[in-house]
């Protein structure tokens, strides 16, 4: 289909894991999917396929219905032939070339005037002007990034690939550039694909989400879509839901079900026909903290909770409460002053239905 990546392989290791991913994306200008998992997960080698780096055992890839690998009619586009640019986790920039220079690597091909013209003009976009002269260990880790961003455009791919794109800064550096990442990637219109373990990362950057475990794709949606609605335990886990617990659900009507958790009910929106035995899954956000004695609100779950530990976390604090079951809410800071809230104390928490969600058990 046009305008689409359909990726269905089979990558073995000898000795080790299996990767196996299925997926078809819309890759459009600007579009960003991210592969989303813990280390291990495959998401590299995935995208390593994808670049023709590796070479499966088995499957195909399509890209807007040209075959860079198809195993049976034993294709295989190698890397230069699919046009795709790749920006490694550590940018892989030569040391001995000036940043220019690093960009015009891919570009020998071309006249010297077109070389030119064409880095330049990146420079400029990516915010680089005055450092093409700068070998790599007199730039900053942000413009180190976008040095190797502009080298992987250099060549005008039909394809971006990036591994780990913010990993190899510090934290402050990677939260500013994250808003910075995503701007630019819309500019350029390359249809781009995303390796990432960081959620935040994740969400800033992504506009699709294929979530991996284990060498296998366990669910692709919209990236809110599959943040909000896991679809397995294992997404409900990388994606930092706090509160993962095993329940039951009794009863159901008008799409809400009411669900057993410990000595508990609870109201949740209703899961697939025939699913009874679930995990509950509460992400600590969707808590609403409130004095015992306060005016009930619209939220369907009102729990009696005992605070247990609190754990500053920057401008927030989280708060794990003991609820007849572990239960991990998460307040500013001055929420948590003006409640005072103190091992031992007693609160109440509040949780819409629609907050609940419910995720088959495997069992």
């Amino acid at each position: 289909m046009a305008d689409t990546l359909l990726v269905d392989v089979e990558k073995r290791f000898p000795g080790g894991p299996t990767v196996r991913a299925t997926l078809e994306q819309r890759a459009t200008p600007g579009r960003v999917t991210v592969l989303f998992g813990p280390s291990g997960a495959g998401k590299t080698t995935v995208l390593r396929c994808l670049a023709g780096l590796d070479r499966p055992e088995r499957g195909r890839i399509l890209f807007h219905g040209e075959p860079w690998y198809d195993g049976e009619a034993r294709v295989f586009l190698p890397p230069q032939q699919r046009r795709v640019g790749f920006l490694f986790q550590d940018y892989a920039l030569f040391p001995h070339l000036t940043a220019e220079q690093n960009v015009q690597y891919g570009l020998a091909h071309l006249p010297a005037t077109e070389r030119r013209e064409r880095s330049r003009a990146l420079f400029s976009l990516l915010h680089l002007e005055g450092m093409e002269g700068r070998k790599p260990r007199e730039l900053s880790g942000g413009q180190q990034q976008r040095v190797a961003l502009a080298r992987a455009l250099a060549i005008r791919p039909r394809l971006l690939l990036l591994d780990e794109p913010l990993s190899a800064l510090d934290a402050p550096s990677r939260e500013q550039l994250r808003g910075e990442l995503r701007r630019q990637l819309r500019e350029l219109g390359v249809p781009t694909v995303v390796v990432t373990h960081d959620r935040l990362e994740a969400l800033a950057l992504g506009d699709d989400l294929v979530a991996m475990d284990g060498g296998r794709v366990c669910q692709v949606g919209p990236v809110a879509d599959v943040f909000n609605h896991p679809a397995e335990l294992a997404v409900a886990r990388m994606t930092g839901i706090e509160t993962v617990l095993p329940g039951t659900v009794l009863r159901r009507e008008a799409g809400l079900a009411t669900v057993s958790v410990g000595p508990h009910q609870l109201l949740a929106l209703e899961p697939p026909s025939g699913v009874d035995v679930v995990f509950v899954c509460i992400r600590a956000e969707d808590v609403t903290l409130s004095a015992p004695e306060s005016a009930p609100t619209s939220a369907r779950n009102r729990l009696p909770c005992t605070v247990q530990s609190l754990s500053p976390e920057g401008a927030l604090v989280r708060v794990v409460l003991d609820a007849g079951f572990p239960l991990v809410a998460r307040v500013t800071r001055v929420s948590s002053e003006e409640f005072g809230l103190a091992e031992g104390r007693p609160i109440t928490a509040s949780i819409k239905a629609p907050s609940v969600r419910l995720v088959p058990h495997p069992g």
